[in-house]
């Protein structure tokens, strides 16, 4: 069994690879794994609508508030 060290030592070295992969991600690239996650699950995005609607409706107004301070 792996001791907390190891793990930790793992899960850091994960994180640092994953912070790489996202610095070196376009914003065309990143859309483009969007416009695929949502095709792939787009049936279950239409079956669960009702049930997560506030949710997404929050998630968009946060989104859009992030991307206007951006511009501004």
């Amino acid at each position: 069994m792996l001791n907390f060290n190891a793990l930790q030592k793992g899960w850091d070295l994960h994180r640092k690879e994953e912070t790489l992969l996202l610095l070196a991600t376009t914003i065309e690239n990143s859309v483009g794994h969007w416009v695929g996650l949502q095709t792939a699950f787009e049936w279950q995005l239409q079956q669960t609508a009702t049930l997560f609607e506030q949710d997404r409706r929050t998630a968009l107004v946060e989104l859009q508030a992030r991307l206007q301070r951006l511009v501004d």
